[in-house]
């Protein structure tokens, strides 16, 4: 019976697969990190209060944002360049060498960015030393290997390294954060066994796939960079745009409102990812139908589409329906707060699916330039509207300013589309 299932569906094969492989070991990466996020809320909240969980969050924000700068762009270019590679190991040694040199460069700047801000202009006052040990994140980012595994299509083992460093964080957060007095250490803890394992990952790359690691050539390191500009930028925007809410609410709001937001916040965030995910899974399939059958690709992307938008809003319905229990089951207490937040931002995991068929059209025309004009049009209006109605309504105001920036980057979309793929447009949409 299973030899015969087995001709008509070739499993084995279909595991086999390179690209299959990486999507399914990428999102164990991300369900992992979503998983110890919603585990470690709890345990955080009741060791540390709402208040310093709070100002963690905000760090940690402030971090993945300087992380996008660690980053430059080299999580898109890099693993092509280790793809075509994959055979040359003196062209990977050089590359590996160069990148890392990078980014270790970066983080460093972004660290003294960072001591700068906080000891020079006494910055960040409620958090000034969480920030600061928080920056161990910077150099964890900088080492992580994640690009070139992924160019390599050997996603298994730096998935099962990510899954490892994220459960002795959980475990650093059950023993050794007790009282609020400890919040400094709960990102330390992350960036601190992220790095470790990390830097175990590059003596695996050194040892068994006999790479060696070389001086860095700065002219090379330059021109990298000086490619690689768009891709920061697009990011930049995209992370601002998405998670930038948090930084600008804590120019209006105490640590304690925050930190109701915050776990509102969180929440919304890992639904968010659902879209996301979408867009990634469906993609190759997507770009290998568009160049051999224009109308198989409009076909697939619609069916995708009204699928989605239908899970979409049923997941929205029961996140707003379910607010007051998930932030009891979080929290451990009923926070009013956290659950009007949570209701009010509960319809943008919806209002994320309507943009599915546009990046994805964006993505398999590749339409570089013109993600980063939508990037950089919707990231100047969530700063502006989130600035205005967070000083006018708080919290509440924050929450309309990011459902609305959604409907506003679905309309950007659009109208880009319409404006310069014209035919591409109204295949889709007529």
């Amino acid at each position: 019976m299973l030899e015969k299932l087995n001709q008509l569906i070739p499993i084995g094969n279909i595991f086999r697969n390179k690209s299959l492989q990486n999507f399914l070991f990428l999102a164990i990466i991300q369900s992992s990190n979503v998983l110890i996020s919603i585990i470690s809320m709890p345990l955080l909240i009741q060791s540390i209060g709402v208040d310093q969980f709070g100002l963690v969050s905000l760090s940690l924000s402030v971090i993945i944002l300087l992380n996008i700068m660690v980053g430059f762009g080299y999580n898109l270019s890099a693993p092509r360049e280790v793809a075509i590679h994959q055979q040359d190991k003196e062209a990977l040694s050089h590359l590996l060498s160069n990148v890392f040199s990078a980014k270790f460069l970066l983080a460093s700047f972004s660290a003294l960015l960072i001591l700068i801000g906080t000891f020079g202009f006494n910055l960040f006052k409620e958090y000034q030393m969480i920030l600061v040990f928080s920056s161990m994140l910077l150099f964890s980012e900088a080492t992580l290997p994640l690009w070139f595994f992924q160019g390599m299509e050997k996603m298994k083992l730096v998935s099962i390294a990510n899954v490892f460093s994220k459960l002795l964080y959980l475990m650093g957060i059950v023993l050794f954060i007790h009282s609020p007095e400890q919040s400094q250490w709960v990102n330390f803890m992350m960036g601190f066994f992220g790095l470790g394992i990390n830097l175990v990952l590059l003596f695996y790359i050194h040892s068994s796939l006999q790479i060696k690691f070389y001086r860095p050539q700065f002219s090379a390191i330059w021109a990298s960079l000086r490619e690689n500009v768009l891709f920061f930028f697009s990011n930049l925007t995209g992370y601002i745009s998405v998670n930038g809410g948090l930084i600008i609410f804590s120019f209006f709001a105490g640590a304690e409102t925050l930190g109701m937001y915050s776990l509102a916040e969180r929440v919304v965030m890992v639904l968010r990812l659902f879209p996301a995910l979408i867009v990634q899974a469906i993609y190759p399939n997507a770009s290998k139908l568009y160049s051999q059958d224009e109308l198989s690709f409009y076909r697939f992307l619609k069916s995708v589409y009204f699928k989605v938008l239908g899970i979409g809003a049923m997941i929205a319905l029961a996140t707003y329906f379910s607010a007051p229990w998930i932030i009891k089951t979080l929290s451990k207490s009923d926070l009013p707060d956290s659950v009007t937040y949570l209701q009010f931002l509960s319809p943008l995991l919806f209002l994320s699916c309507l943009n599915i068929p546009n990046i994805t059209m964006m993505l398999v025309l590749d339409l570089k330039q013109m993600l980063f004009k939508a990037g950089w049009m919707m990231c100047v209006y969530m700063i502006v509207t989130s600035s205005v109605l967070t000083y006018f309504y708080q919290g509440i105001g924050l929450c309309i300013a990011i459902l609305s920036t959604e409907v506003i980057a679905y309309l950007i979309c659009m109208i880009l589309l319409f404006t310069h793929n014209r035919k591409q447009f109204r295949a889709f949409y007529v």
